[in-house]
């Protein structure tokens, strides 16, 4: 990072700085409460525009498309009344700090150190756009560099994006580059990858003019004699790691078997599962994606967040976003600027390799800052307290008397667990009469499976949290 505190020219005055902001003026009644707009900036607004009125600005609209009546709204509010609405509007929401969750399904409740929220706050890098102009971006250019050196580091690949919009959109980027990388239209995607992210994919494969086909799961886990058959002529094969049922995949295997049909291999990671599992460059992946949030995020009602987009060197002039190089000025002194920046609106639009214009710089950085904070040991050390403590979870429900769903595939931090009824069911009355939410119904998006919830258990849950668990479950 460029250094937080500059040495400052000798003053001529011992008087302070006189701070920055709006000059005093002649105060004027503010007529609306949410806009500094009188009647005397209206008109004044009109007449260099060089019209009478408002309504004369819609003089061209056919009267019959015009809607001739008041809208049929509520009476505006004060401020204070509007303040206090929204307050019993947000009233209604639940987080973690007022109810125990077990809920996962892609989003997780880890801890999120104080220094990631020091830094993220600093107005260089809170307020920074899209860093144009290298001469004047130094700091938020670095960090980005960083970011991908990082990711880099993590998932075993040779370039990183500067990140992308989340877990789903950065599926179907590596979508597109698989297709034209290897001119074929086919994507295979495993079943037990995130439904939203095979949602995302299938929403994106007709205008990418892709055929998406998917590989069921095999008690939890995909079979990759059935992938291999899949993945003739395909373009790409999309897994995850851990699976969305939290079940450890033969990762290496999967991978051989879209190699062997010279398909691009596609991880979907986890990276707080990457201080303990196997990078996926290093097995054969070409590409690894993955949502970003579980390292220094909160879970903040699913979003916004950061996607994660990282692959081997052949791919880098078709990686989506932009990238961020290091390079030497003409002074010789170390500078980053952006490299590549491969979006329609910078290239012509059939050469470009993105739509989606814009990057998560903000909250990629504070990933940046929970990863160097944590450094591989600290990675390590909260992805074995994960695991420790899911099986735990899952050891104490069986002796509760539940079934697990996958009772032999070995998981990461969360696990099926049937419930013996409905587990939309178990979940409302557990919330309601425990204060506990259980964790996901499985049976939203995977037939057969109404009476199943998947439970995340990470480091920030405890043995006395997983006994109210267990109460819950078993009332």
């Amino acid at each position: 990072m460029v250094d937080p505190r500059p040495r400052l020219g000798r003053r001529r005055t011992g008087r302070p700085p006189r701070r920055g902001g709006l000059q005093a003026g002649r105060r004027r009644a503010v007529t609306h409460p949410y806009l500094s707009l009188t009647p005397d900036d209206q008109e004044a607004m009109l007449a260099t525009i060089g019209v009478e009125s408002v309504a004369e600005l819609f003089r061209d609209v056919p009267a019959h498309v015009r809607y001739d009546r008041e809208l049929a709204i509520d009476p505006p509010l004060t401020e204070q009344e509007l303040t206090r609405h929204l307050e019993d509007l947000a009233s209604r929401n639940v987080d973690t700090s007022a109810e125990l969750s077990f809920l996962g399904a892609g989003i997780y409740d880890h801890y999120v150190p104080a220094v990631v929220d020091t830094v993220l706050q600093r107005g260089e890098l809170l307020t920074a756009y899209t860093p144009y102009q290298p001469e004047m971006s130094q700091g938020i250019l670095q960090a980005i560099f960083e970011y991908q050196t990082v990711v880099c580091e993590l998932t075993g690949m040779d370039i990183s994006n500067a990140s992308g919009y989340d877990g789903t959109t950065v599926a179907a980027d590596a979508c597109y580059i698989a297709k034209h990388a290897t001119g074929r239209s086919k994507v295979v995607v495993t079943e037990a990858t995130n439904p939203q992210v095979r949602q995302v994919v299938q929403t994106y494969a007709p205008g990418f003019g892709l055929d998406v086909v998917e590989v069921p799961q095999r008690n939890g886990t995909t079979d990759p004699d059935e992938l291999r058959s899949a993945a003739t002529d395909a373009a790409c094969v999309i897994f995850q790691q851990p699976n969305f049922f939290g079940c450890l995949e033969p990762a290496h295997d999967l991978a051989a078997a879209a190699n062997d049909a010279e398909a691009v291999a596609v991880a979907h990671i986890d990276p707080i599962s990457l201080g303990i599992l196997e990078a996926p460059g290093n097995y054969g992946c070409g590409i690894a994606i993955g949502e970003g949030q579980a390292a220094g995020n909160y879970q903040s009602f699913a979003g916004p967040h950061y996607g994660i987009l990282a692959a081997r060197s052949e791919f880098t002039r078709r990686m989506p976003g932009r990238i961020v190089g290091e390079t030497v000025d003409a002074a010789g002194e170390r500078g980053y600027v952006l490299t590549l920046q491969t979006r329609e609106q910078h290239i012509r639009r059939e050469k470009a390799t993105s739509n989606i214009t814009t990057n998560q710089t903000l909250l990629a950085l504070g990933g940046l800052v929970y990863l160097s904070w944590l450094g591989p040991q600290g990675l390590r050390e909260v992805g074995e307290t994960c695991m420790s403590l899911a099986q735990h979870a899952r050891e104490r429900l069986t002796d509760a008397g539940l079934e697990l769903v996958f009772p032999e595939r070995t998981t990461f931090k969360e696990f099926a667990v049937r419930v013996g009824r409905n587990a939309h069911d178990v979940v409302r009355t557990a919330r309601e009469r425990h204060g506990v939410n259980p964790g996901y119904a499985l049976g939203r998006d995977y037939p057969g499976f109404d009476d199943a919830l998947l439970v995340a258990v990470t480091e920030r849950r405890t043995p006395h949290d997983i006994e109210r668990l267990v109460a819950a479950l078993t009332e």
